[in-house]
């Protein structure tokens, strides 16, 4: 999905298709405009070569769907109509910039444990188990002799 077709959404299929808040949304792109605006050259769209063809809010979209829907690079890159190479080096680099920035973190496991709400957590056991299927032996068969007509 890229950026023109997320605006005509409503507020509930935003947060639905894409996983996180306009709001949250517009905050990433603008760490990501600050700190690409201090990174050199090579990244931040001021290189040599062709124009970029997406913007930051495509380039965060792309972040978002390969965390919210488990997509491969390929996927992803299809959609877009960029390499799976590219697509790699965008999602990394964003990756980076936002974990740098240090706005988006989660709440750590002491912070967790600290807080007044109680959490219950259920384990799923889902590993793989050998099926029982009979063992293959020859008692079950008769074996029978074949006269030869030569």
């Amino acid at each position: 999905m890229k950026w023109i077709a997320t605006k005509k959404l409503t507020d509930n299929q935003f947060k639905r298709l894409v996983g996180v808040q306009r709001e949250t949304l517009e905050k990433m792109v603008v760490v990501v405009k600050t700190i690409a605006a201090n990174e050199p050259k090579k990244i931040s769209g001021k290189k040599r070569g062709p124009k970029e063809k997406y913007g930051w809010y495509d380039k965060i979209l792309m972040l978002l769907m390969y965390y919210r829907e488990y997509r491969t690079f390929a996927h992803i890159a299809a959609d877009y109509g960029i390499s799976e190479a590219q697509c790699w080096r965008i999602i990394t680099t964003l990756e980076r910039w936002l974990i740098k920035s240090k706005l988006f973190h989660l709440p750590g496991k002491k912070k967790l444990t600290q807080s007044e709400v109680s959490w219950e957590v259920v384990l799923v056991d889902v590993s793989e188990h050998p099926i029982e299927r009979p063992k293959k032996n020859n008692v079950g068969t008769t074996v029978a002799k074949r006269k030869s007509t030569h």
